[in-house]
């Protein structure tokens, strides 16, 4: 190697020493100012702790039932001659809904009664000529009997042909029709659905331990997802005698006031029956909580007075805390803070015990008990 290649080596070694000198140096002195500034500040939302009043209540869904609903049917087979009702529409009881064929069943109806009052007539006579000792008793035994028998005879048609007019057995609202006119129709054929609305029933189930807790007369209030944000008043109508082997639930009936028709029987909805007295309990947005295996946390805001420049000093707390029941998007806190502490909300993920806090309440999460969807 020639003393010029050397020292060209030198000059290009001392050249990256340098380079890899100073890199070195000024991540040194990035890390040690970054030490030195701490961790930077999170924004975070808060809430402040305190009491409200909840009355405890039992949940469960269950079926909706008609008071009254039937399919109506024919007894007897026919060829419909009228129908005299609308799909959809309201009918009173009694009113006629359809008319089978009938002819041959009338004139024979009307050839009983002219049979039935000729044995009258037969009768009458003989009761004349018994007192005149002019017929026998047992003449005038038979010809009673034969009137019997023709007025049992025209009972029995007129009840054939009433048959054939089928109506309303109560008040109720009526659903699509099933049979056309000229259709010959077997018996028991569903000719319309007729359902009494106003109120309506719901039926449940309850587990053993709350038997103690349910009695007639209750207050219910009940929830349909048809109709978000509304809620059917009603009261407990009945309990079962008996618990169900099987699953150890006790059924209920409740009785709901339905007078829009909004509830249909078929539908489920969700059924809450108050119990026992108001509870109050310390409560937070759900938000608040961090669930862990190991036990549920929350974050509180310590405030560590003012700096040098008179800022103040918010620094985040982690404690445990024993949860109750979730109501909404609030849920009750039983045990691990107390009236007045001020809560993350939102932004607790990149916290840690002694994070510094800036807080921003200009968006809160919700924390209503009952909440109802927003229109978009």
């Amino acid at each position: 190697m020639s003393k010029r290649m050397l020292i060209m080596l030198i000059i290009v070694g001392v050249i990256f020493g340098g380079v890899f000198g100073f890199e070195t140096f000024r991540g040194m002195m990035i890390k040690k100012y970054m030490t030195s500034m701490g961790a930077p500040p999170q924004t975070v939302s808060t809430a402040v702790a305190g009491y409200e009043e909840w009355q405890p209540r039992l949940e469960a869904v269950g079926s909706l039932r008609a008071v009254r609903g039937v399919d109506i049917s024919n007894e007897l087979a026919g060829i419909v001659q009228e129908i005299r009702f609308d799909s959809g529409g309201d009918v009173k009881e009694g009113t006629l809904l359809l008319k089978l064929r009938a002819d041959d069943d009338i004139a024979k109806l009307h050839s009983l009664e002219a049979a039935a009052r000729l044995a009258d007539t037969n009768l009458k006579r003989d009761r004349l000529q018994f007192k005149v000792q002019a017929i026998s008793q047992a003449q005038f035994d038979a010809d009673a009997a034969t009137l019997d028998s023709d007025k049992a005879q025209v009972a029995e048609q007129k009840a054939i042909v009433d048959k054939k007019m089928i109506r309303a057995p109560f008040d109720g609202h009526l659903g699509i029709r099933n049979v056309d006119l000229g259709q010959y129709i077997n018996p028991g054929t569903a000719i319309v659905t007729l359902q009494q609305l106003d109120p309506i029933y719901l039926d449940f189930t309850l587990p053993q331990q709350a038997v103690a807790d349910v009695r007639p007369g209750q207050k219910i209030a009940a929830k349909n997802d048809a109709y978000p944000g509304k809620e059917f008043a009603g009261r407990v109508l009945a309990v079962s005698p008996k618990v169900d082997p099987a699953t150890r639930n006790v059924q209920l009936r409740a009785q709901l006031d339905n007078s829009d028709h909004a509830l249909l029987p078929g539908m489920y909805a969700t059924a809450y029956v108050e119990v026992g007295e108001k509870q109050r309990y310390i409560t937070l947005p759900q938000t608040a909580i961090t669930y862990n295996p190991y036990g549920n946390t929350v974050f509180l805001v310590e405030d560590k007075g003012k700096d040098d420049k008179g800022q103040p000093q918010l620094v985040a707390h982690q404690t445990f805390v024993t949860t109750g029941e979730a109501r909404g998007d609030q849920i009750a806190i039983l045990k691990g803070i107390k009236e007045g502490d001020t809560v993350v909300t939102s932004g607790q993920i990149k916290l840690q015990n002694g994070t510094k806090l800036i807080v921003n309440n200009s968006i809160q999460p919700t924390a209503d008990s009952n909440p109802k969807p927003q229109d978009q």
